[in-house]
Order: C-alpha cells, then structure tokens, then sequence
C-alpha cells in the first residue's frame, strides 16, 4: 500500500514547460548558435538550470546566464504556468485520504513555494525539497531520501511520480517506487528506457495507485 507520493513540479504537476523554453530561447538568442529551439531544449529538462545552460553555452562559469534566466522567468512566470489537468483535485484528495504528500524538485525555493501558492497546493504538501537543499540534485538519490525521511516515511510505500529519467532514476536508486508520467515533453518511450515501475496517462490514475481507485464514469 502506498502510504506516501512525492511529485516533481515542472512538467509533471505545474505546466512550465512553454516558460522554461521561452526563456532559454530569449536569454541565449544571441549566445548559442542557430537554430536553437524547443527540441535542443527538451533533452535536457529535468537536470538543474545550471547543468542545462552549461550544455547549451559550452562554458563552466554560467553564472550571468542564471540570474539573466530567473529575471526573465519571474517577468513571464504568473501569466504562463498553470497546473495540469486534474492535479488541484488529485492533491487535495490523497490529503483528505491521509496520503502524505511532498514535492522533490531542482527548482529553487523562492519559485517552488511561488507557484504551489499561487494554485493553493503549498498548504498540501508536507515537505518541499528543492535544488538548495540538498548537495547532489536528481537523479542522485539524495532528494527523494531526504522527502522520506521529513514525512518519516518508508521507500517501500513511497511513490515518485516524475515526467524526467532524472526523476526516474533518483526514485529508483532510493528504493523508492517510481511512476512516469505521459505527457512529458520527452514522450513515454523514452521515460520507459529508464524503467520506471508505472506510468500515468492521467493524473487520476494514482487513485488506483494508492487504493483509493474511483469508478470509471467518476474518474473520467
């Protein structure tokens, strides 16, 4: 029985995903060659915003970019970023369940707790992971350990539900249950190749995860 469900936030519970590409593409417009757009930009999103634009400027010191990114980002951010479907539901739901909930992301702290406030999902959560907290981001093992450990839960009965490998495989490696999700940007095929133990086609399905599964004409 799954007792615990931990979400990543961009592109698996909060729709980012057209901000994240817009602002790469402004900030590096005259920096990464042409063309650059949202297929060079998709293969990496998952990693820390540092790795990203170090793949994509080739350079070490990528410092400048990072504040030039998260300047950008904030000017855009409340007009552009929404939850996916159902999410708003499914958070409050498993809560009202007792299912503990947490968020474990590469995000930093001050837009984590921006956006789940902004669509009342920051009160729901009973821990928040983000980037600054730990030492080795996803796919490291680390941020899903810490999640558990807060909620004092068990990896056995704690799911990782994720739409990166990076999210995959820091569920995996901390013994934890790890659950794709279909509609992220690099596509179900190849969240597959890292061999998550589910994926969600809705966000409904973790009903039926967790035991707390709904008819059909309900859940659809």
């Amino acid at each position: 029985m799954i007792r615990t469900v931990l979400f990543d936030l961009d592109g698996t519970i909060i729709d980012t995903n057209d901000l994240i590409i817009e602002t790469f593409i402004e900030i590096l417009k005259d920096v990464v060659p042409a063309p650059f757009n949202r297929e060079h930009i998709i293969p990496s999103m998952g990693l820390t915003l540092e790795q990203q634009l170090q793949i994509f400027t080739k350079q070490d010191d990528v410092s400048d970019y990072v504040t030039a990114y998260r300047t950008y980002n904030r000017t855009r951010h409340d007009e552009m970023v929404k939850p996916f479907p159902h999410v708003n539901e499914v958070v409050h739901t498993l809560a009202e369940a007792g299912i503990q909930l947490g968020v474990v992301t590469t995000k930093v702290r001050e837009s984590t707790g921006r956006v789940l406030r902004m669509f009342e999902l920051w009160d729901k959560m009973g821990t928040v992971v983000t980037v600054q907290d730990v030492t080795h981001a996803k796919p490291h093992p680390e941020p899903v350990l810490m999640a558990i450990e807060a909620l004092g839960a068990d990896p056995a009965t704690t799911i990782m539900v994720g739409d990166s490998p990076a999210d995959i495989q820091s569920a995996n490696a901390a013994g934890a249950i790890s659950c794709g999700v279909a509609w992220s940007l690099k596509g179900e095929a190849v969240l597959r190749e890292y061999e998550p133990r589910h994926i969600i086609h809705d966000m409904r399905d973790l009903y039926a995860l967790v035991g707390l599964e709904r008819s059909a004409g309900e859940k659809r």
